[in-house]
């Protein structure tokens, strides 16, 4: 059958071609007599097709009209634009894409960089001249820690959140640096029972006690110093650093709110727990690290030499001693003169017991404590080193931002115990942190009273 007589079937009065008769190249939206737009067809086919419709083929002579509509071109012209638009932009979108590749491989490289030197370091010694010299181990780590505290806290002078990268950068070398305790482990016995009832003691490995118990405790004192400073987000003062360094606080006219100062408050109470927990646990690893050879060989002939005659009398002639009577007698004047007196009790404490145990035949140095439980009670050097020690205790309470005495900086430099090592830098720093939210709060807290006395 020809096209003619084909044609002729399809062409009954009253018939109106569908959208499936036209070219499916040419779906351009043009109305003709007959034929709705919002049929369903067209209505679906509409929106995809008319924004394509620049790429089409020409329209074949069995369409509608030989050429397209003025609303056939603006369509087109509208697609083409729209076409153009979404390429710069996809364009643009894959550039961004693009950089950030390169600035998170930059960032990875710069991060191996800084971690191969930090390694190399800790094997080194700190050695850069690769002899052997360097020290050992647990020195290394303890000053990595030390730098790491001075790096990330060192210019944060304020009441404010943590920078983001300052952040990552403390969990970051923290975690690594406290991931050595992994593998600083023990054995202990393990009761296991065998299919036949039978039961065995078996041998498992777990933390060393004292990073079982410290390790955890001190973790969450980190998270809860890092709450402290986040919750300066929104507070309703600010810090403006004057020239010098000193600082200045600025608050609305009428000083903080009744709910910002409890809010201030409440965190202060909660950095000087921190801060006597962080203490606490620094105070046990002092007193388990050993004492090295060369503090005791420098220690003084004689105890009461050291302290001076006013000090010596108050200790041993008093029937009940009392060391908070005595610090307010000396009335010391600076936290120079403080630490100058804790190392000299110091000495004369250790030097009172050595006296102490020299007529028992357990000599060793790393005995002196069992030895003194075995002591009699009423011996005088025994009774001065406890006295003293009482002392030392009072003058630390006092004087909480004391520095390390010259005991506890020569444990540091000469202990080679690496666990030892990591929780004592560790509490050190926390200790350090949580001592200066509590003055920064003190501060807050002052000048906030001064302003409201003025407005009063």
């Amino acid at each position: 059958m020809d096209n003619s007589s084909n044609f002729d079937e399809v062409s009954d009065p009253g018939y109106q071609p569908s959208p499936s008769s036209l070219d499916r190249n040419d779906q351009s939206a043009v109305e003709t007599p007959g034929y709705s737009t919002m049929s369903g067809d067209s209505f679906m086919f509409g929106r995809t097709y008319s924004e394509t419709s620049a790429f089409s083929d020409p329209i074949d002579d069995n369409s509608y009209s030989s050429e397209p509509s003025p609303s056939h071109l603006s369509v087109t012209k509208s697609g083409a634009q729209h076409q153009a638009i979404l390429g710069r932009l996809e364009m643009k979108r894959q550039k961004q894409v693009a950089d950030d590749k390169l600035d998170d491989q930059e960032s990875a490289r710069l991060e191996l960089e800084l971690m191969k030197e930090r390694f190399s370091k800790l094997l080194l010694g700190e050695d850069m001249s690769g002899s052997g010299k360097g020290v050992c181990t647990a020195v290394t780590i303890s000053n990595s820690v030390t730098n790491l505290y001075a790096t990330v806290f060192g210019q944060s002078l304020r009441l404010e959140p943590l920078k983001p990268e300052k952040k990552l950068m403390w969990k970051r070398e923290m975690d690594c640096l406290l991931s050595i305790c992994d593998y600083i482990v023990e054995f202990i016995p393990k009761s296991q029972i065998l299919r036949d009832g039978t039961a065995l003691e078996v041998m498992e490995s777990r933390p060393r006690s004292d990073i079982y118990i410290n390790l955890p405790a001190l973790r969450k004192l980190d998270a809860m110093l890092m709450e402290v400073l986040d919750s300066f987000q929104d507070a309703e003062f600010c810090v403006r650093r004057r020239n010098g360094g000193c600082q200045s606080h600025v608050f609305p006219s009428n000083g903080l709110s009744e709910e910002s100062r409890k809010h201030l408050r409440h965190k202060r109470d909660c950095a000087y727990q921190i801060h006597k927990a962080s203490m606490a646990i620094n105070s046990s690893i002092l007193a388990e690290m050993e004492i090295p050879d060369t503090y005791i060989a420098s220690l003084p002939k004689s105890g009461r030499a050291s302290l001076g005659d006013t000090i010596y009398r108050n200790m041993y002639t008093a029937d009940k001693f009392s060391p908070g009577n005595l610090l307010d007698c000396l009335n010391l004047a600076s936290e120079h003169e403080a630490l100058e007196l804790a190392d000299r009790v110091e000495a004369s404490m250790y030097t009172w017991r050595r006296k102490a145990c020299l007529s028992h035949s357990k000599s060793s140095w790393n005995m002196v404590k069992d030895l003194m439980s075995d002591n009699d009670r009423t011996d005088k050097n025994h009774i001065l080193a406890e006295r003293a020690e009482t002392l030392l205790f009072c003058l630390k309470q006092r004087y909480p931002e004391l520095s390390q005495t010259s005991l506890d900086t020569c444990k540091i430099q000469y202990n080679q115990d690496v666990g030892q090592a990591i929780l004592e830098s560790y509490s050190r720093v926390l200790e350090g942190l949580a001592f200066n939210i509590v003055a920064w709060i003190e501060d807050v807290l002052c000048e906030d009273k001064s302003v409201r006395s003025q407005e009063q």
